[in-house]
């Protein structure tokens, strides 16, 4: 009788303890933080200081919830944002920007924000934006893009709170009024026929050297045969010229009649 009463207080404990484990971990004591996140540990539901690391870790049931925080790289996208250029000229921009929340801030994070920081990094991108578009005239915003997109990175970063690092941002593409674009088109046409007009008349004005070159030339050379044609040696040369023309054409027959007191073809005495 002793031996069964034993038998079931031993059974009796070993269903209680199970009972109890199964209430233990239904009650989910521990908690796995991934890789790229920090766990906020809250105590009745206050932070006091701890943040888990990632891996698994343990937490008193009831009492103790974890709020995972990403602390990896994250984009914020902001598209069709409105702004006005320095000669008032309406900007519609489509930007982005990566930032990511830093893991020894992620307390002070959840704390101050929450779960959800989009919403203030929205407003605050789009008055970082507003800022830099308004000291650049529309036709610089788009000469000088690369230079607006660092200044908007760096306003930006500076307005954010410092438990986020904003690590890029990228002006993707910016669009104006259909008139300001119309304008610009007709800008460039403009340019263009300028351009073509001013080639035109560096040709012409080469073309007329050229030929002002070449009548020099050709001036030169008649002042240099009219003074050889007064040359008695010039004279000499063209008529022996003229003779050896003659004689490259003759056949080799003489004529078979002659002429009175005519004289021998290309025969005469110097």
């Amino acid at each position: 009788m002793v031996t069964n009463i034993k038998f079931s207080a031993i059974w009796g404990t070993i269903i209680l303890i199970f009972i109890l484990l199964i209430v233990f971990f239904s009650l989910n004591p521990f908690v796995f933080i991934e890789t790229g996140e920090r766990g906020v540990l809250l105590t009745w539901s206050a932070w006091r200081g701890e943040i888990l690391e990632p891996g698994l870790s343990f937490k008193m049931p009831l009492a103790q919830s974890v709020i995972p925080i990403n602390v990896r790289t994250q984009t914020l996208e902001l598209k069709h944002s409105e702004a006005y250029s320095k000669d008032l000229q309406l900007v519609e921009i489509n930007s982005m920007a990566n930032y990511n929340i830093l893991p020894d801030k992620v307390g002070e994070f959840y704390k101050e924000y929450g779960t959800n920081i989009d919403g203030i990094l929205t407003a605050r991108l789009e008055a970082s934006i507003k800022q830099v578009t308004a000291q650049y005239t529309a036709e610089e915003l788009l000469q000088k893009r690369s230079e607006v997109q660092l200044k908007i990175q760096e306003l930006f970063a500076s307005a954010v709170p410092n438990v986020i690092m904003v690590s890029s941002y990228s002006l993707i593409d910016e669009a104006f009024s259909t008139e300001y674009e119309a304008a610009i088109e007709r800008k460039q046409i403009a340019q263009q026929e300028a351009e073509k007009a001013e080639n035109e008349l560096k040709k012409t004005i080469i073309e007329a050297e050229q030929r002002v070159t070449q009548a020099k030339a050709e001036a030169e050379a008649i002042r240099v045969q009219s003074e050889a044609a007064n040359n008695d040696k010039y004279i000499s040369l063209k008529q022996l010229d003229v003779e050896m023309a003659a004689i490259e054409k003759w056949d080799g027959k003489l004529p078979t009649q002659m002429i009175p007191e005519a004289s021998l073809p290309f025969l005469s005495v110097r």
